[in-house]
């Protein structure tokens, strides 16, 4: 199961970067007409990014070798993508969450059983 919630989380960021170059995309054209607020999609944009490439970083990882810490990484990194990263980044955040739970469950069993 570990590795199931890696690879859903792994899905869930390289998503999460399509989401974040739509929203860095969509920001560039308001600020190209001059729209109130494109500095801040913008931001929310370039946020959703990095913690988008965190979590490929930490998925990857957590497919690899089981840690309860990656996880929990995991869980923490997609909620602050989630609010902070914009609204295309947060829908795909709910299945990089979901798979980060299921490592988390799935960790924790094959720790008990070692």
């Amino acid at each position: 199961m570990r590795k199931a919630g890696g690879i859903v989380s792994l899905i869930g960021s390289i998503l999460a970067v399509f989401a974040a170059v739509g929203t860095l995309f969509i920001g560039g054209c308001g600020s190209a007409l001059e729209a109130e607020g494109a500095s801040t999609v913008i931001g929310l944009g370039w946020v959703g990014l990095i913690l988008s490439f965190a979590l490929i970083v930490f998925s990857v990882m957590m497919i690899s070798s089981p840690s309860t810490s990656r996880a929990i990484w995991i869980i923490v990194l997609s909620i602050a993508a989630a609010i902070f990263g914009g609204t295309f980044v947060a829908i795909c955040m709910i299945l990089s969450l979901v798979g980060g739970i299921l490592a988390y469950v799935g960790s924790k069993q094959e720790l008990q059983t070692n």
